[in-house]
């Protein structure tokens, strides 16, 4: 299927003055410092000088915040093959098998690899502890500080790469475009907290700065994850597919004035159970695979019995499960419900589902290339074709290992084929005509578009839904995109909007319902879209 082409607005969201800004020059940029960005720098041959930006603080990203773990096949009871066939299922026909295979054949060495790095995982008679989640028929789950596996995976691969000198890591730096010249990536324009806007030149660059959760009112990413990547990449011509597959994740603790917080997969994994408001097990209605049915399953499941019990939440009950192991396997969850005052020993978790995962994104290849030269990609900001319509848990750690050491090895070997050079780029005029910032709350209307997009374009989608997402994204952009903005939250806000419209594009064209994209009007999955759906600018 041939691309839908899109206008994308202004191609540069920021004026540049090139005689008047900071110039720096490396080999390898890395633009995102989460699994993907850390495991690609560890790939960069020492004799490159290799710089990483990160927008946040390396504990701020989406793999930081990651719960359940890392699936590979670990267990003598399993295979490379049933690995394989869960993932392919989960996918609903539309993940690359070949890529597939590849990737689960490779798993085990690259959990063996972090091991080396220093990441310390749950162990249970002297091997790595293995749980089981949602779609997987074995135990298969590595998982690190019982439910805070991200966490202690970021802690090991920040601690490697400061082992480094030839990587620098500059947080609080975020990056407002790519920057291109005769189609081919030669760097960035960031904004540096001591210098305002600097321009980054690179031999080659890696793009991995994670998903768009916040897209979505109710989400379990952090504050920063505003698809910002998706929208550099599409203004810098990338094709991007699947844009309308984000995954809902069922369960996100719900307490009025509390903050969203993931409760982990692999709670269900080992054996809690899904009751509504009038304390009814209610899954068996549903899937016969219960509480471990696919998330897409689980998270329409639950949005409907809220539905049909008018209640703003359902519950996970552990109170059935052996208590020691609730303390031991779920310590984090444990501790966040206890500061709401409940006991998971005797109390139930209100939950109900959030924006997870970003399964659309940059199109890139098993090497981790994109369409555009010299511009690499991994982790949440790409689409692989490992997912397809529908993430099985736990792969996406993999992912961003995997496809970060491809993108960190072929980068690294393309640079050191480019001798240095320090030249700079003259970038397109502005309009004169483009207006400020200074009239417009861009935290409202930020608002405003999170809670449209959890409305119209979340669990349950329909044409007449998409259609009003569509006018209102439209007319909002009309009045942001022209716009100059100086802060972060404005060019947040223009990459908000801009990937919100590539995301609602995406969904009407696909008239069907597929894994997380389920449509009222099309409830039925339908042979004709097994295909993926591409956006590209029309610049």
């Amino acid at each position: 299927m041939d691309p839908i082409h899109i206008e994308p607005g202004q191609r540069y969201l920021a004026r540049i003055n090139p005689k008047r800004i900071p110039h720096i020059f490396t080999d390898v940029l890395i633009i995102g410092g989460g699994i993907a960005g850390c495991r690609a720098a560890l790939e960069i041959d020492p004799r490159l000088e290799t710089i990483i930006v990160n927008k946040g603080k390396f504990t701020q990203s989406n793999t930081a915040y990651a719960q359940g773990g890392i699936a590979g096949v670990l267990d003598p009871l399993d295979n490379i093959t049933n690995h394989v066939q869960d993932t392919l299922a989960a996918g609903k026909d539309l993940c690359d098998p070949e890529l597939v295979e590849y990737v689960c054949t490779e798993a085990p060495r690259h959990i063996q690899e972090l091991i080396e790095f220093g990441a310390d995982f749950d162990t249970q008679d002297g091997k790595i502890a293995l749980t089981k989640e949602g779609g997987h028929s074995h135990r298969r789950v590595a998982h690190a500080l019982g439910d805070a596996t991200g966490k202690e995976v970021m802690r090991a691969l920040v601690a490697a790469v400061h082992k480094h000198p030839s990587i620098q890591t500059w947080t609080k730096t975020p990056t407002i475009d790519l920057v291109t010249e005769d189609g081919k990536c030669r760097g960035a324009i960031i904004w540096n907290r001591y210098h305002g806007k600097s321009i980054v030149w690179a031999k080659q660059v890696i793009l991995a700065t994670g998903g768009a959760g916040c897209l979505f009112r109710e989400t379990t990413n952090p504050p920063l994850a505003t698809g910002d990547g998706h929208a550099l990449a599409f203004r810098a011509g990338a094709l991007l597919q699947d844009m309308e597959f984000m995954q809902f994740h069922p369960t996100v603790l719900y307490i009025a004035g509390g903050a969203r917080y993931l409760v982990s997969e692999a709670v269900r994994g080992e054996g809690a159970y899904l009751r509504d408001c009038n304390g009814v097990r209610f899954m068996s209605e549903y899937h016969p695979d219960l509480e471990l049915a696919h998330r897409d399953i689980v998270s329409r499941a639950i949005t409907d019995r809220m539905l049909k019990t008018s209640h703003s939440c359902v519950y996970l009950d552990l109170r059935h499960l052996d208590k020691n192991l609730v303390k031991e396997r779920f310590p984090n969850i444990s501790k966040v419900c206890a500061g709401f005052g409940l006991d998971l020993s005797k109390d139930q978790i209100p939950v109900r589902p959030g924006a997870h995962y970003m399964i659309g994104g940059v199109k890139t290849d098993l090497q981790a290339q994109t369409s555009v030269p010299h511009l690499w990609a991994a982790g949440e900001v790409t689409s692989t074709g490992l997912h397809g319509g529908n993430r099985l848990a736990s792969n996406s750690l993999l992912e961003g290992l995997i496809f970060g050491a491809a993108a960190g090895k072929g980068a690294s070997a393309a640079a050191l084929s480019i001798p240095d050079q320090y030249s700079a780029s003259l970038l397109p005029e502005w309009d004169a005509e483009k207006r400020s910032d200074e009239d417009l709350n861009s935290k409202d209307l930020r608002n405003s578009l999170a809670s449209l997009m959890w409305r119209d374009v979340g669990i349950t989608r329909s044409a007449d839904s998409l259609k009003n997402a569509q006018d209102k994204v439209d007319f909002w952009s009309r009045y942001v995109v022209d716009r100059e903005f100086r802060t972060l939250t404005g060019w947040e806000l223009q990459n908000m909007l801009l990937v919100s419209h590539l995301m609602i594009t995406s969904a009407i064209e696909r008239r069907e319902s597929r894994g997380v994209h389920y449509r009222s009007d099309f409830p039925e999955t339908d042979p004709a879209f097994q295909k993926h759906i591409s956006v590209i600018s029309t610049r």
